[in-house]
């Protein structure tokens, strides 16, 4: 049996990008992966408009609900293989210390719930946002992780963080994007 790797996604409110991503990563690496999703400030509730989208595109949405990354730094708290930040205020936080000293890097997407405007423009917002976060966890599970030393595994899922045109077709207007911090790693 092969090793099957916990990936953590983190977020400020874990409501809708790291939900998203969890959901994703569950469905495509399934027996590989085990996905898991948090906050550091959660917002108690997943976004609505992300549940419709994740039922629409046949996930599972029974088990999602927002909560606090402390929970995954807690003694008993399952060892992390790898830390995902997908939004920029979280990569510059700084994190608990993670049970099994994961490797990390910052996947930063848009945050589809500042979307304004239509409807429909809101929902373009979060079909992009999974656009996004399956292209890259796509190839993230299309990695030969056992066979790839840590520096050149680092390397891998650092890149995977800087696809060019991975937001290509957000719409500008319609999605807030917060400035980089510095530190492109996720702390910790």
């Amino acid at each position: 049996m092969s090793h099957l790797y916990n990936v953590l996604f983190l977020c400020t409110g874990n409501s809708a990008r790291s939900i998203i991503a969890e959901a994703i990563l569950n469905k495509v690496g399934a027996g590989r992966f085990r996905a898991l999703s948090a906050g550091s400030h959660p917002k108690g509730a997943v976004n609505p408009h992300a549940l419709r989208l994740l039922q629409n595109l046949g996930y599972d949405v029974s088990g999602f609900r927002s909560k606090s990354w402390n929970e995954f730094a807690r003694p008993g708290a399952p060892a992390l293989d790898f830390v995902f930040t997908v939004c920029d205020d979280a990569a510059g936080e700084t994190c608990p210390l993670w049970p099994g000293q994961p490797m990390t890097a910052h996947w930063g997407i848009p945050d589809p719930a500042a979307a304004a405007g239509s409807e429909s423009e809101i929902a373009y917002a979060f079909n992009e946002t999974h656009r996004m976060l399956a292209q890259r966890i796509g190839i993230f599970t299309s990695l030969p992780i056992a066979a790839l030393d840590g520096l050149t595994l680092q390397k891998r899922i650092e890149e995977i963080g800087r696809m060019e045109g991975a937001t290509r077709g957000v719409a500008k207007p319609a999605v807030s994007q917060p400035s980089a911090p510095g530190a492109t790693r996720v702390g910790g």
